[in-house]
Formats: structure tokens, C-alpha cells, sequence
């Protein structure tokens, strides 16, 4: 099993300088990949352009390009002008972000995501291939009928032979959708004793494209807190869970909050969502279960964090991506070697 980092989004708290200087770490650590988001604050790419030129090996992941932000064409421009910088070292993540974002932020419909996703994957792939891009769907129409548009093919050509796509998807639909068509799967509140659940949904999807899960890499994003003061790992995690069990979304289509549910804990989810949508984010914080935080979170003394890391590696994780809950530089330099030391 490969170890990730997630730096998040960027410009919440630490400086550039502190950034680099833990991705430096981290690829020193021998870590396989660096991994940045975007909501409606720091974009993805410039982030891993940057880091690029402050890097020699570590592969450099989206976690996730938003669909809803960008053209199939431009992910593909995107991830090909990356892979050369970089050397070949492009991970391509991307989702279709929530009808929150998509439709208040972007101006696009939250509208037929499953298609969207294929076709969109679709068209990226044929423009990395390098091939001339035409393509009729549901969603997707290039070039554009009775028009001047005509069919384009990409002019630089990425250094992978084929850059690796990845899916975020929690939903069973989209899941098995990345069994189908990705390379590997992004999952996020992830619990490996659930495992069971989502093998099945991706192995069904790869069974519709004819091929095994042989090469396919689940690589979850967990939240880490390594101490002995466990009240206060849980602690440390606790906003960034309520956030997405409570308020990622409205009442009526959380993808989060439906995820906790299939875990086993429907009340608390709801109880959780409700209070936090009242405004009452300390009291959805406080009704997080421990067992719930320990379910979808790596955090606590040593000897705990390692065996958990275990339970990952069994449920098939091959790259485990972490995201260091200190919040400052030398916290998180200290959590990251803490990590490489557990998963060695």
C-alpha cells in the first residue's frame, strides 16, 4: 500500500513556503503522491504547476479537478501541460462537485451526472490519446452541428502513455461507474470494514468494460491525528466531519450524510445535518459518536493508528491518501513521519 498526502486547499492557514516545505518532506519520506482540491477558493491546477518545479518524484494528483469547472477539453489541456512539467507525473482526479457548488458557483445544471461523468471521461481520454475529438452524446457534443466548429485534436502530447484517471464517487451508481471507466477511485468518508459494500459495485462496473481490478487503485482520502491524547485526536476531526455529514449539501441531497447512513448510523446523521443546518455547528461537532470518527478516521496513540492502517491495507487500499489534521508546519511535518514510520 502507497502513502498519499492531501494538502487541501490552499491559502487556509499555512504559507507557500510551509506547503512546500511539507511536500518536500513527504517526497523525501518516500510518499508516492501529493494530492490538492478546489471548492470556490484555490484552484487544483495552479497548485500542482507550482509544485511541479518544487518537486523531482512525487506524482502530483488532483483530488479533484471539478467537472463542472472546466470543458472536457481544458481537464485534458490541463493534465497534459502538467504531466510535461512535471516530467510524467500527472494524476488525474476528478468529480462532478455537489448541486451546490455546480449550480451557484459555475452556472452548470446538476442534471444527468452519471452520463455527464462518462462522456466527459470519455472525451478526456480520446484527447490525451491524441486523437481527433469527435464525440455525440447525451451530454456532450463536439464539435458543436451547424456551426464553424470543427474537430481538433490536442497538440502537445503528455509523457505517460495513458495519465491515470481517477474518480470521486461515494454514491453506488458512481461507484460502480469507476470500476467501469477509471483507474482508480477516490473515495472520502471512507470505512474499510465497509469494504464489502463497494468491491462489488466496482467490480460490476468493470465487468461492463471487459477488464479485471487487477491494476485499479482504491485510494481513499482520511483524515490523521497521531497522539496519545485521544479525546483530542477525535476532537481534531470532528469539524471537518460535521462539515460534510452536516452542511455539505442540502437536507434534501447530502451525498455524505447518506454515505454515514449506509454505515449504520442513520439517526446520528440526522441529528447531526439537523443541528447543523440550524446553525448549531458546536452541538453537530459533539454529537459525532466516537465510533462513528474512528469508523471513517485515523486517529489516536501509535499502536492503535498502525493496527488501523492494517485494516486499510486488508480492505485492498492501494493508496492510502492522508491528510495531517495539525495546524501548522512543523505539526504536520510531524504527522507525516509518524505515518511513514506506522505504514512501513
Amino acid at each position: 500500500m502507497k502513502l498519499g498526502v492531501h494538502i487541501g486547499y490552499w491559502g487556509l492557514g499555512l504559507t507557500s513556503e510551509d506547503q512546500r516545505e511539507i511536500v518536500q518532506e513527504a517526497e523525501r519520506l518516500g510518499y508516492d503522491s501529493v494530492w490538492t482540491a478546489e471548492a470556490y477558493g484555490s484552484d487544483a491546477a495552479t497548485i500542482l504547476g507550482w509544485l511541479a518545479g518544487q518537486t523531482t518524484t512525487i506524482k502530483l494528483g488532483s483530488a479533484i479537478f471539478q467537472m463542472p469547472a472546466r470543458s472536457a477539453a481544458m481537464t485534458a489541456m490541463t493534465a497534459a501541460t502538467i504531466d510535461q512539467l512535471s516530467g510524467g507525473r500527472m494524476l488525474l482526479g476528478i468529480g462532478s462537485s455537489g448541486p451546490q457548488v455546480a449550480e451557484g458557483w459555475h452556472g452548470q445544471r446538476f442534471a444527468k451526472q452519471i452520463q455527464r461523468t462518462r462522456e466527459y471521461v470519455a472525451v478526456v481520454r480520446k484527447a490525451l490519446a491524441r486523437e481527433r475529438v469527435e464525440f455525440s452524446g447525451e451530454t456532450l457534443q463536439l464539435p458543436l452541428p451547424d456551426g464553424p466548429g470543427k474537430a481538433l485534436k490536442l497538440t502537445i502530447s503528455p509523457m505517460q502513455e495513458q495519465i491515470p484517471i481517477y474518480l470521486a464517487a461515494i454514491g453506488p451508481n458512481n461507484t460502480t461507474l469507476a470500476g467501469e471507466i477509471a483507474d482508480g477511485w477516490i473515495p472520502t468518508l471512507f470505512s474499510p470494514e465497509h469494504v464489502a459494500e463497494f468491491t462489488p459495485l466496482l467490480r460490476e462496473g468493470a465487468a461492463r468494460s471487459g477488464r479485471s481490478l487487477e491494476h485499479f487503485d482504491i485510494c481513499p482520502t482520511v483524515n490523521v491525528f497521531i497522539t496519545d491524547d485521544v479525546e483530542a485526536a477525535r476532537d481534531a476531526v470532528r469539524p471537518f466531519i460535521a462539515l460534510y455529514v452536516g452542511g455539505m449539501g442540502s437536507r434534501e441531497k447530502n451525498f455524505y450524510n447518506a454515505l454515514v447512513q449506509r454505515y449504520g448510523f442513520e439517526q446520528e446523521a440526522k441529528e447531526v445535518q439537523d443541528l447543523y443546518l440550524e446553525g448549531k455547528r458546536d452541538e453537530a461537532m459533539a454529537r459525532l459518536s466516537d465510533e462513528l470518527i474512528d469508523t471513517v478516521s485515523l486517529c489516536g496513540p501509535k499502536d492503535h493508528v498502525r493496527e488501523r492502517i492494517a485494516v486499510y491495507r486488508d480492505a485492498g487500499v492501494g493508496t492510502l491518501g492522508v491528510t495531517p489534521l495539525a495546524f501548522d508546519k512543523d505539526g504536520r511535518l510531524e504527522q507525516l513521519r509518524l505515518i511513514a514510520e506506522l505504514a512501513a
